[in-house]
């Protein structure tokens, strides 16, 4: 508790952080961090390019078999028998 207190006053001293940012620890520390963030970054990019074809393959394959199921089921409907078209309520088409 007294610990937390005392370092919380300490951080809240504008002198000593800047002091602290100055610092050849601190520095070092904040150029680690940057360049595993824009390593991160880097290698978001390159997986999402890599992801593009395998994600229009998927969705030409579902869409592929959405359609055969459709089919399968007479879809496109004719004209006056589709459901909510003043057909009996759960006939089949």
């Amino acid at each position: 508790m007294v610990l937390r207190r005392v370092l919380l006053a300490l951080l809240s001293d504008p002198r000593l952080i800047e002091k602290l940012s100055e610092s050849r620890p601190i520095r070092a520390a904040a150029r680690l961090t940057a360049a595993a963030i824009t390593r991160g970054q880097l290698g978001a990019r390159r997986a999402a390019r890599g992801l593009g074809p395998r994600l229009l393959r998927l969705r030409d394959a579902f869409l592929g078999e959405l359609k055969d199921g459709a089919r399968a089921r007479g879809w496109p409907w004719p004209p006056g028998r589709g459901p909510g078209r003043g057909g009996r309520p759960g006939a089949a088409p």
